[in-house]
């Protein structure tokens, strides 16, 4: 297993895989996943020549179970420390969800050099939370219903989320793709119940306003119009406005967990953004 320490000793599980001379593709994973959930987009970007590297983030996965640091500002200085780590350079930052807030947070204070584009995918920014000057947000109820449900019973909860809204599988012809929930379970239970309770916290009421405001680089925002996780309205919709250089692709149809369900038409996407 590759790890590295960070600045206050957390140890963090990270694959970094293909030419350590070729462009650096970073992938930020969603609440409460790992990295395992970028296999697709790593398998392809790695067959296209480029250098990818994907990490738990702390209390994730593979990564120590930390019961302390988990909000947005540890979360980007803790990609920090690892892009330092590496020397990546003219990097692509990659975010999904609640990794695409991250992405957003850590692009917008990165080093002159370290990145070249983003690319936020079904994320969460601006602000999901519903305030006084963010009205179209979810109440605070949905959030502390979501804690509820995890304290409860975690192992059901990491089942019901993924077979009906995350993946659209309640509005699917077809039904659950058993397979894919299955992957979803695996990778949630492998991380730590408090870190994935705190995450919450840093994913619903986390404003990023002024970090996309403040992110220079080619900005790609995806997003499905029918995301029953973080809706298009209140998200890529506002996002996309706040951007310097920022570009909308809106999927019609699609879920919020659409790098899964149809990576075989985001990856080359992506992959056109990149290279222009």
């Amino acid at each position: 297993m590759t790890n590295f320490t960070t600045r206050d000793g957390t140890r963090i599980f990270y694959k970094d895989w293909g030419p350590k001379s070729a462009q650096p593709i970073f992938f930020h994973h969603g609440w409460p996943l790992s990295a395992d959930d970028w296999d697709a987009q790593m398998l392809f970007f790695l067959d296209q020549g480029y250098r990818v590297i994907a990490h738990d983030r702390r209390g994730h996965g593979r990564s120590v179970q930390t019961d302390q640091g988990h909000d947005m500002d540890t979360y980007a200085a803790d990609v920090a420390d690892l892009v330092e780590a590496l020397n990546l350079k003219n990097a692509v930052h990659i975010g999904h969800s609640t990794g695409g807030g991250e992405a957003a947070r850590y692009v917008a204070r990165a080093r002159p050099g370290r990145v070249a584009k983003a690319v936020l995918v079904g994320a969460v920014p601006p602000l999901m939370l519903e305030t006084p000057a963010n009205p179209g947000g979810a109440p605070r109820s949905a959030f502390d219903e979501l804690r509820r449900q995890l304290a409860t019973n975690r192992a059901q909860f990491f089942v019901d989320f993924p077979s009906g809204p995350f993946y659209g599988f309640n509005r699917r012809k077809g039904g659950v793709v058993q397979s894919v929930v299955q992957n979803w379970w695996r990778q949630a239970m492998m991380g730590a119940a408090k870190a994935q309770y705190d995450c919450i916290k840093a994913f619903s009421e986390t404003d990023f306003t002024e970090d996309l405001k403040a992110i220079a680089v080619p900005t790609l925002v995806m997003h499905g119009d029918d995301d029953q996780i973080v809706p298009i309205a209140d998200s890529a919709e506002l996002s996309i406005g706040l951007l310097q250089r920022g570009e909308l692709k809106v999927y019609k149809g699609l879920p919020h967990g659409m790098l899964t369900t149809d990576a075989g038409r985001l990856n080359p996407d992506i992959l056109e953004f990149i290279r222009r």
